[in-house]
């Protein structure tokens, strides 16, 4: 079952192990976003992993200390990125200097999940 929820800044999607989040156009993701997330991890990943995806299909900008935020939320194990543009994945490089998390850029959202999920089995709780 996934829950969805909007926010004025975008569009969260809950599943079983991970969040898919998408940012509205224009955007510049705040590192007070992380406050958001942490609850969502409290309420839906309480004593269990889980992953962030977030899938670029609009233009944002991202503050990187958003990333030393996420970085302490002890549950979460994987960070997805997924955008069909190459650029994209460029940007992904100098985010990983970032986030403690092992994060990684996918051109699918099925092989953004398919990581998470084999990262999450491997991770101890």
């Amino acid at each position: 079952m996934t829950t969805k929820i909007t926010y004025p800044f975008g569009i969260a999607e809950i599943h079983e192990n991970y969040i898919v989040f998408v940012m509205n156009e224009g955007i510049t993701v705040k590192p007070e976003y992380n406050d958001l997330l942490l609850n969502l991890s409290t309420k839906y990943f309480a004593n269990k992993n889980f992953g962030y995806i977030t899938h670029r299909i609009n233009s944002y900008s991202v503050d990187p200390r958003v990333y030393f935020e996420t970085s302490k939320i002890k549950n979460l194990v994987a960070f997805a990125v997924v955008s069909e543009k190459d650029i994209k994945a460029a940007t992904t490089e100098v985010e990983k200097i970032f986030l403690k998390q092992p994060l990684k850029h996918f051109k699918t959202m099925e092989e953004a999940t398919d990581w998470v999920d084999s990262i999450i089995e491997k991770s101890p709780v």
